[in-house]
C-alpha cells in the first residue's frame, strides 16, 4: 500500500497570518504604551546592549508587566492571544486546505515557526489548527510566573525548526536528533513537500533553505501596504521565494489557488516516484 504523502504548511505568524505583532493586541495597551513607544524602547535595549532584538522585547515585556502589576503567567499570555486580529479567511483556511488535500489523497499538516511567543499563539482562536507551534517561550517558577526567557527565536534560529519538521521532532530543546544523520527515506516530511509562508526579511533564511531543497517558499503581504508589497516583490526578484500573494486566505483567493496547485504537484510526483520504484 502506498504511503500517503504529508504536506507541511509552515507559517510565520506576525505579518503573515496576523496584520500586526502579537504583542500589539492587548499586552502593549495593558502596560500603558503605544506600539510605537514599546518597539522604540525594545530597539533601544537591543542597540544599547548589542543584544538580540528578540531577547530585548522579552525583557521589556517582563519589566513593563512587573511595573504595571500585571502577572506574567501562561494563562495571562493566552488571554492576550484571544484578541489577535487575523487576515481575511485565516479562520476557515485550515479546514479548506485540509479538505482539498484529503480529496487528493494527501495529508496536510500546519506548523507555526515564529519569533513571537508560543504562549500568546496558544491563546489565539486558531491555535488548535497546528500540529506544532515553534516559537519563543518563558521559563516559569513553581507558582507559574514567568521569570526568564526559555527560548528566544530570531531569524536564524527559526531555521532549526525546518530541520525538525523534516525529521518529525516536536521538541524545542531536542538537538541530538536534529544533528543525527538520517537517510532521506526515513525523514518524515521531505523538504519538497513543504510550503513556507513568510512576510519579510526575518523569514529569508527559512525561505532559502526550503527553496534550496526543492520546497515552496511563499511571500505574503498586507494588500493595504504598498511597502509590504514592495518587500514581497523584492524577495521574488532576489530568488528568495517562488510566489508572492496578498495575505488573503479566503476560498478561491490567489493564496488558496497556489497552495492547491502545489498539493496537486506533490501528489503527482509522489505517484510518479511510486511507479518508478515498483515492478511492472
Amino acid at each position: 500500500m502506498t504511503k500517503k504523502p504529508i504536506v507541511a504548511l509552515i507559517y510565520d505568524f506576525d505579518g503573515t497570518l496576523s496584520p500586526g505583532n502579537m504583542q500589539e493586541f492587548g499586552f502593549i495597551q495593558a502596560v500603558g504604551k503605544t506600539k510605537e513607544e514599546f518597539w522604540k524602547l525594545s530597539d533601544g535595549i537591543a542597540v544599547d546592549n548589542d543584544a538580540s532584538n528578540v531577547l530585548a522585547y522579552m525583557k521589556l515585556m517582563y519589566d513593563e508587566a512587573r511595573q504595571a502589576g500585571i502577572p506574567l503567567r501562561k494563562e495571562s499570555f493566552k488571554a492576550f492571544g484571544k484578541h489577535i486580529e487575523l487576515f481575511p479567511g485565516v479562520r476557515e483556511w485550515f479546514r479548506m486546505v485540509n479538505a482539498y488535500g484529503a480529496s487528493k489523497g494527501v495529508k496536510v499538516e500546519h506548523y507555526i515557526n515564529s519569533s513571537g511567543l508560543k504562549e500568546i499563539i496558544e491563546g489565539s482562536p486558531i491555535a488548535h489548527e497546528f500540529k506544532h507551534i515553534y516559537a519563543g517561550t518563558f521559563i516559569y517558577d513553581g507558582e507559574g510566573n514567568a521569570v526568564w526567557p526559555g527560548i528566544a527565536v530570531d531569524f536564524t534560529a527559526k531555521t532549526q525548526f525546518i530541520f525538525k519538521i523534516n525529521k518529525g521532532i516536536f521538541s524545542a530543546h531536542e538537538s541530538r536528533m536534529v544533528n543525527a544523520s538520517v537517510s532521506d527515506d526515513k525523514k518524515r516530511i521531505p523538504y519538497s513537500n513543504m510550503i513556507y509562508f513568510g512576510d519579510g526579511e526575518t523569514d529569508v533564511p527559512c525561505m532559502k533553505i526550503v527553496g534550496m531543497f526543492g520546497g515552496n517558499p511563499i511571500a505574503v503581504y498586507d494588500p493595504s501596504s504598498s511597502r509590504k508589497k514592495a518587500a514581497a516583490e523584492k524577495l521574488r526578484r532576489q530568488g528568495r521565494v517562488k510566489f508572492i500573494t496578498p495575505a488573503d486566505y479566503t476560498y478561491g483567493s490567489r493564496t488558496f489557488n497556489i497552495v492547491c496547485a502545489i498539493i496537486d504537484r506533490i501528489k503527482a510526483e509522489s505517484q510518479l516516484s511510486s511507479l518508478a520504484s515498483s515492478d511492472m
